[in-house]
């Protein structure tokens, strides 16, 4: 697998909606990970330092949960684990390997190293200097590709999507209303009204 097909793997995956029953299996895995406990599946130390380094300047904690708060690291060490072949895989590392050599370079250090400052200024480095993903019309890419994604937009898509399918996230922060919603049996129809009405 080249790097294009892996990147375009990622989007895919950032993409997909959680209906799958592995999928579903992987994020409910997380909130059951303890973080003082975690050891990455896939990641090596240094990587996974990385990951939690990468999401934690992404998605800070402020007043709402962070990334962290929400294990979207420990999210995105499982499907790399879990989802990848071994060729995307290698990839990744290889893509690892190269964000922190220009992170070397340009500011002394590895990503997870660097002061909030630096950090910030490196995402916003590669946030300027990837390509985009194309749009979508019901989840079918449309228009030309000008650029490939690269690695640091399928990684934020990762993260974004690991925190915005986060349980905590979706109940607390974003408007939760359960399909099919509460079973109600046998109430007055006073209690109802025309609420049923448009």
């Amino acid at each position: 697998m080249n790097r294009r097909d892996a990147i375009k793997k990622s989007a895919l995956l950032a993409g997909v909606a959680l209906t799958g029953p592995s999928l579903l299996s992987l994020l409910q895995s997380c909130a059951r990970t303890d973080r003082l406990r975690w050891q990455p599946l896939f990641l090596n130390d240094d990587q996974a330092l990385f990951i939690s380094s990468f999401v934690d300047t992404l998605i800070p904690a402020t007043e709402t949960p962070g990334g962290l708060d929400v294990k979207a690291d420990i999210f995105i060490d499982l499907i790399f684990a879990k989802s990848y072949d071994v060729e995307a895989q290698q990839q990744v590392r290889n893509d690892l390997d190269q964000f922190n050599a220009e992170s070397e370079n340009k500011y002394g250090d590895v990503f997870a190293n660097l002061n909030s400052e630096d950090r910030k200024r490196s995402l916003l480095d590669h946030e300027n200097e990837s390509g985009k993903f194309r749009k979508s019309v019901w989840g079918t890419a449309v228009g030309e590709e000008e650029q490939p994604p690269g690695f640091y937009r399928s990684l934020k898509s990762l993260t974004l999507w690991a925190y915005f399918s986060s349980e905590e996230v979706g109940r607390e922060i974003l408007v939760y209303d359960p399909v099919p919603g509460e079973y109600r049996g046998c109430i007055p129809f006073s209690d109802v009204g025309k609420s049923w009405t448009f």
